[in-house]
């Protein structure tokens, strides 16, 4: 039997098959994770942010045109989503916090090194997109990490293409001081 569409799925989904939900959630979720990671960090915060980021989409069923894809359409929804958490999670920093204890994300890990093992590589990434702020960390997750199109980047956060490039540029330029050094070795 043929996988269906996506927008079969989502006729059956307004319809009222949780079942064909289930299958949209499944085939997106992967995506929407890797999205609210690359914003949140690994934790309870960003599964939160990927449960209400469906909740959401299932509740605009009725509303969703199909002018992007389903995924594009989720993945705007997550960032939107991860923003707004990460806004919450600063206005929660400044009024318990003393002024001069910043957020845990935002202390210096060091260099990344060659050396290190995949999953504290990820962690030291994570900790440098927390160093720039929300708007240029988008750009990075959507552009350099999922590897959307500037086209479809502009289209998920809806500023002009020449605003993804800008912005990107400045992230990239933010987070160039975190690079790992090169060792080069004179043979």
């Amino acid at each position: 039997m043929p996988t269906p569409s996506d927008d079969v799925l989502v006729d059956r989904a307004r319809a009222g098959d949780d079942a064909a939900f289930a299958r949209l959630v499944d085939r997106y979720e992967s995506q929407v994770a890797a999205v609210i990671v690359g914003m949140l960090g690994n934790g309870p915060e960003a599964q939160d942010v990927g449960q209400e980021t469906f909740v959401r989409f299932y509740r605009a069923l009725d509303q969703f045109r199909g002018d992007a894809s389903v995924g594009t359409y989720l993945t705007r929804i997550a960032i939107n989503q991860a923003l707004k958490a990460s806004k919450r999670r600063q206005r929660w920093y400044q009024r318990f916090l003393p002024r001069d204890d910043a957020p845990p994300d935002a202390e210096p890990t060091g260099n990344l090194s060659d050396d290190v093992d995949a999953t504290e590589r990820q962690a030291q990434v994570h900790a440098a997109l927390q160093r720039i702020d929300e708007k240029h960390r988008a750009v990075v997750v959507l552009r350099i990490l999922q590897g959307y199109s500037t086209r479809e980047t502009a289209s998920m956060l809806d500023v002009p293409e020449g605003t993804v490039m800008s912005r990107l540029s400045r992230a990239l330029d933010k987070l160039e001081p975190l690079r790992a050094p090169v060792v080069t070795t004179e043979v």
